[in-house]
């Protein structure tokens, strides 16, 4: 979730590999305005996150120097693999918000959505609708909800509401544009609003600190004090979240 850097300096991503003995592994380096190297690992794979300037072996050092980790990660990872890819089927269940969500199919042709009425965590799918129908409906559930956390945090801040928009970046939760404003990634609306809510203040906490300067941490803690361990939840969580191939196809069970 690095957003914004300093204005001339910015971020660059490529993509790298790493030898580890008897495992090569693949990675995205990510060189930004910071002092330090981080180690991560979530559903978009391994990325490394290092300050401008710092040279590639380096980064390979720092890799191998946590090599015990990051393969401890991956094998719980890959054991998970199976549980992550959603089953499209009547009667599967994914996180929204938090919550459970049961899918269901509805009768007719138009491949629709609709969303059960409050207080039933049910989503309704046309009979024609397939992996691609349902992850429209959640783009457009994140978009609204994602769009009014926003609006609620420059509010604590007096500042103008920037727009919003979705994101399906490999390599952060979010970022922060002054030109273009806030970007999102959709899949955020699986996990809990409180964890959605960190990410939201920090990609507007952008808006007053373009960096990760302490000034910038310090107007994260004005607007998410727990901020330290919603980042760590977030990093948990957002590991497990469900995959959706959008060349699945929905089915039901058939009677006999």
């Amino acid at each position: 979730m690095r957003g914004a850097t300093r204005s001339g300096a910015p971020a660059t991503e490529e993509a790298a590999s790493v030898d580890l003995g008897d495992r090569r592994v693949d990675l995205v380096v990510r060189r930004s305005v910071r002092r330090t190297l981080a180690l991560q690992l979530d559903h978009r794979g391994v990325r490394v996150a290092a300050p401008h300037g710092t040279p590639q072996s380096a980064v390979e050092h720092f890799v191998r120097s946590h090599r015990q980790w990051l393969l401890d990660r991956l094998s719980a990872q890959a054991a998970r693999g199976q549980e992550q890819r959603l089953v499209l089927a009547d009667g599967s269940l994914l996180p929204v918000l938090g919550k459970t969500v049961r899918l269901r199919m509805l009768g007719g042709r138009r491949p629709q959505w609709k969303w059960a009425a409050d207080g039933v965590e049910e989503l309704h799918l046309g009979a024609g609708a397939d992996a691609s129908v349902l992850l429209r409906s959640l783009r457009q559930r994140a978009l609204d909800w994602f769009g009014g956390r926003v609006a609620e945090y420059c509010h604590r801040l007096a500042l103008p509401v920037p727009p919003v928009r979705l994101s399906s970046a490999r390599t952060r939760w979010g970022s922060c544009s002054l030109r273009s404003g806030i970007r999102l990634h959709w899949r955020l609306i699986h996990l809990p609003p409180a964890l959605i809510d960190y990410v939201v203040a920090h990609e507007v906490a952008h808006l007053i600190e373009m960096n990760h300067s302490p000034r910038f941490w310090s107007v994260v803690a004005g607007l998410y004090p727990d901020w330290q361990h919603a980042r760590r939840q977030l990093r948990e969580q957002g590991a497990a979240l469900p995959v959706i191939d959008p060349e699945d196809t929905l089915s039901i069970a058939e009677e006999d």
